[in-house]
């Protein structure tokens, strides 16, 4: 069993790796962090997201959880990658982070947050990050 968090490094992502670890701690699971290559909006260089694996391992050392990070693969689909890791793992819980949208963007919600919350195998908490 497990809490699965798909993180970027953003507020949202932020919000959603902090949700993500509370939950592991409540559950007394483990938690898996998939690391999207496409933490930018042009796409981030492999060494940068290893240097970002690296960081959120060391962040999650002290938090006593049992935990994996996983980064995904360039020109793989990142809702797959969150659901397949949500099977894999039996997991309770996938946590996402969700952007303030436009009130026309309201009516659409991003197509990877689409998806996981359609085809999720695992209840989906969706957080967005404290109004600064």
């Amino acid at each position: 069993m497990s809490v699965v968090v798909g993180y970027v490094a953003t507020a949202e992502g932020e919000a959603a790796l902090a949700t993500a670890t509370a939950e592991a701690r409540t559950r007394d699971v483990g938690l898996v962090v998939i690391l999207s290559e496409r933490g930018h909006r042009f796409g981030t260089d492999p060494q940068d997201l290893q240097n970002l694996a690296d960081d959120v391992a060391q962040r999650l050392d002290g938090s006593g959880l049992r935990y994996e990070v996983r980064q995904t693969s360039r020109g793989r689909d990142v809702a797959e990658d969150i659901i397949g890791a949500a099977e894999e793992g039996a997991a309770e819980l996938i946590v996402i982070g969700l952007r303030r949208r436009s009130p026309v963007g309201k009516l659409l919600l991003g197509s990877n947050a689409q998806r996981i919350l359609l085809d999720a195998p695992c209840p989906v908490l969706a957080v967005k990050p404290a109004i600064a």
